[in-house]
């Protein structure tokens, strides 16, 4: 054999060497490799999973907190409602509202109280007390003939 022969066997055998011990340490990168990416694919879609949940939390939320401002407004119409009736209560306590105690076809059973003043069983007749230019006055008259303006003259 000639030493050309030889030389190439013995580079052939140590690359063959070379690749063979080189080989795991190949594969072993490859399955690292793999597995990073495996990872990195896990890890968008936890973080995916979890933007959409995310979202769906936020608009609940939302939801959660318009349902609030309504019921907010709901309670401030309450309130106002409750402030109404608490000052027709007083109108009523005072007096002033007792024309309202009284229907149309009753007005003259109660004329001369302080639901129907004196005259104005006639005043509705013949027109309003506004129209006459006396509104003031009845109102006044109304005022005086109240049982608590009464309990104040006293």
């Amino acid at each position: 054999m000639s030493t050309g022969l030889i030389v190439l066997i013995i580079v052939v055998v140590v690359v063959l060497l070379a690749a063979a011990m080189a080989l795991p340490r190949v594969r072993e990168r490859a399955r690292l490799r793999a597995r990073e990416r495996e990872l990195g694919q896990r890890r968008d879609q936890a973080a995916s999973q979890h933007r959409d949940e995310a979202a769906q939390l936020a608009q609940q939320a939302d939801a959660a907190e318009q349902r609030v401002r309504i019921a907010e407004q709901d309670a401030a119409r309450q309130r106002a409602e409750a402030q109404a009736q608490e000052e027709r209560a007083q109108l009523h306590e005072r007096g002033l509202a007792d024309d309202e105690l009284v229907s149309d076809d009753e007005r003259e059973r109660f004329a001369g109280t302080s639901a129907v003043p004196e005259g104005s069983t006639a005043e509705a007749e013949h027109g309003s007390a506004a129209a006459d230019g006396n509104h003031a006055d009845v109102a006044e008259d109304e005022r005086a003939a109240t049982p608590a303006a009464k309990r104040e003259a006293e």
